[in-house]
């Protein structure tokens, strides 16, 4: 029957996730929509596949071992067609993909809208969030992530840039203030942090020997955001450290004055591409892997 392989997989995603409710927040269904592909997926087959409550569902023992099958009958066809995509041009179906907040924003959405742009027959899904996301279990086809990538079998990664930091401060905060010379000088200067749970963030810049040298900032002006960060700094609050992409403008067109150049060169934060390991890739999944390595260095650095 036409709608039997598409009842399969809203079966596999229900014993994935343990019940039909959370199927149902994955496939973006209803619990009742889930609950009557099972019942006619078990009524074919002339066996029962849940044991239903309530509020929980759990594999019978027919279903278990039905389960094993499909799923990994579902990975070859998920296979299958990445491969015929592999040979397209032309970027198409739905990519869903994970970034941070501020930076998935400013920098990612861009790049991605641009890429939906060129390709039409390309559905484009974003979920802006800092969390750290399980692409395989919440169904994303890609994540943007900062930092380590840590260690996964199951995930590749890609380095998309090195995001470079910047001091920076308002031209009137200065004329008042004076120019600090150098580190030291913070101490007798307004400096704006990232406060998170009532502690600043340290801020760390190369020491010249390959290491870090790490001040602890005391600061009257602190939030955990670093938008509001920026903000805070273009009214004149006082020294900011933000990365390179949220300060470009405000550097450029001279609202904000970039400090200690020398400081903070070579201070730089790893952004990767992330995404479940698959034998081939698909054609919408590359062709963002590959916008976004080709656009990201030109925001990410010093202007």
């Amino acid at each position: 029957m036409p709608e039997s392989l598409d009842d399969i997989a809203v079966f596999v995603e229900a014993a994935e996730a343990g019940g039909f409710a959370s199927a149902a927040a994955r496939l973006h269904l209803t619990r009742s929509a889930v609950g009557k592909a099972v019942a006619r997926l078990e009524a074919r087959l002339g066996v029962r596949l849940f044991h239903r409550t309530t509020r929980l569902q759990s594999l019978t023992d027919d279903g278990a071992a039905f389960f094993d099958h499909c799923r990994r009958g579902l990975a070859e066809i998920r296979a299958g067609r990445a491969l015929l995509d592999t040979g397209r041009r032309v970027a198409s179906g739905r990519l869903r993909v994970s970034v941070p907040l501020s930076f998935g924003r400013r920098c990612v959405a861009p790049v991605l809208l641009a890429l939906a742009r060129r390709h039409p027959e390309l559905s484009l899904e974003i979920d802006f969030n800092d969390r750290p996301v399980d692409l395989v279990e919440e169904g994303f086809d890609l994540a943007v992530r900062s930092g380590p990538v840590g260690d996964s079998g199951n995930l590749m990664a890609r380095l998309l840039v090195r995001q470079g930091m910047m001091l920076v401060a308002a031209p009137d905060y200065l004329a008042l203030r004076g120019m600090p010379a150098g580190l030291d000088d913070f101490a007798a200067h307004d400096c704006i942090v990232y406060r998170r749970q009532g502690r600043n963030e340290r801020w760390r810049f190369p020491d010249g020997s390959g290491g870090l040298r790490e001040l602890t900032i005391d600061s009257r002006v602190g939030f955990n955001d670093i938008e509001t960060i920026a903000e805070a700094a273009l009214a004149g609050f006082g020294i900011a450290y933000l990365p390179c992409w949220l300060v470009r403008a405000p550097v450029r067109d001279g609202r904000l004055v970039g400090l200690l150049a020398v400081a903070t060169e070579g201070r730089r934060t790893d952004i990767h591409a992330i995404w479940p390991k698959t034998p081939y890739l698909p054609t919408r999944v590359r062709a963002a892997i590959d916008a976004l390595a080709a656009e990201l260095p030109g925001l990410a650095l010093p202007p």
